[in-house]
């Protein structure tokens, strides 16, 4: 089928696609009745193994704005990367394949982004809870609310500031040649790789805005790579990721000194990250030193006034720490 013409290409969609399941039909129904129809979806298939593969090419075979790259299994950072080097639109986008986007999702950051001549137009979104059925929205609207025009610095450090801001790209429509300028790219293999990509976008950002609008539904499920449970030896892997995302942001910190105002919040957003590691590390310890009953065998075998001195304290921080 005859594709569009690169000139009438405004956004391009990439999707990376690994074994989205049942939510594919759901999020592929959202995504072609968008109200923007000036786009092109590329649909990355990540050497998916449950059928998917098999769809993403009976859509494309259906619809001339919908073409389809085929990789081995790498991971999102390299789908991402693929989708981008490929893309054609004015601006680019990444949702995935199992959430679900409002049907004005794409007109309304378009229009923002072309009425204000934007790098960066993002909107709020909403968690869906697939088990209880349970909607929460993702930025409280009393802790950030539409914004005007800002530099992509000056919108971060208001986000930031909030708390409850998550880096993700699938909330924005980013400006391609911006991306390409910096050559900037997704680090393959590194979970959460949305965290130091958009922090350095916005660092060169010259113009942002942020909608309150919630145009995005993110989907809570165990079958999402960043929502699995993991136990053991896997979540200290998992955890080592956040280490890498530290040991870059303080990186980007380092590399903008001088070039552009760094606010308090960048150095704070290092600190939160770590943070969140040894958090998890506490949780992983406490409750395996109760699980395995050896709270009980420290008591059962503690002797001396000294060792029982150290036993209660650690005893007391232990049931503390455990009550939080």
């Amino acid at each position: 089928m005859t594709q569009p013409e690169s000139a009438a290409i405004k956004l391009s969609v990439i999707v990376p696609l690994y074994n989205a399941g049942t939510m594919f039909h759901t999020f592929m129904s959202s995504l072609l009745v968008q109200t923007l129809t000036d786009l092109e979806i590329i649909l990355v298939n990540d050497g998916s193994t449950d059928g998917s593969e098999v769809l993403v090419h009976e859509y494309a075979e259906r619809y001339a704005h919908v073409r389809v790259i085929d990789q081995a299994n790498g991971g999102v950072s390299r789908v991402r990367n693929a989708g981008l080097a490929t893309a054609r639109g004015v601006y680019v986008t990444f949702p995935d394949a199992d959430d679900m986007l409002y049907p004005t999702l794409y007109q309304r950051l378009l229009t923002m982004a072309e009425q204000d001549d934007l790098d960066v137009a993002q909107c709020n979104g909403e968690r869906f809870f697939a088990g209880s059925q349970r909607i929460k929205t993702l930025i409280p609207l009393d802790r950030l609310s539409s914004t005007g025009v800002l530099s992509g610095s000056q919108w971060l450090r208001q986000a930031l500031a909030t708390r409850r801001y998550l880096h993700v790209v699938w909330l924005g429509i980013y400006r391609l040649s911006l991306i390409k300028q910096l050559d900037l790219r997704f680090e393959p293999g590194l979970h959460h790789q949305d965290i130091p990509w958009t922090t350095e976008l916005m660092f060169n950002a010259r113009r942002g805005r942020y909608t309150q609008d919630v145009l995005y539904r993110y989907y809570i499920h165990d079958q999402s790579i960043s929502n699995r449970k993991r136990t053991g030896v896997k979540n200290v892997e998992y955890q080592r990721h956040y280490l890498r995302i530290a040991e870059l942001l303080e990186g980007i910190n380092r590399r903008y000194r001088g070039k552009i105002h760094l606010y308090p919040e960048f150095a704070r957003q290092v600190t939160h990250e770590a943070l969140s590691v040894c958090h998890t590390a506490r949780r992983m310890i406490i409750s395996d030193i109760f699980s395995s009953g050896t709270h009980k065998r420290m008591i059962q075998n503690a002797r001396g006034i000294r060792q029982w001195y150290q036993l209660l304290l650690w005893l007391c921080r232990l049931y503390a720490w455990r009550r939080r």
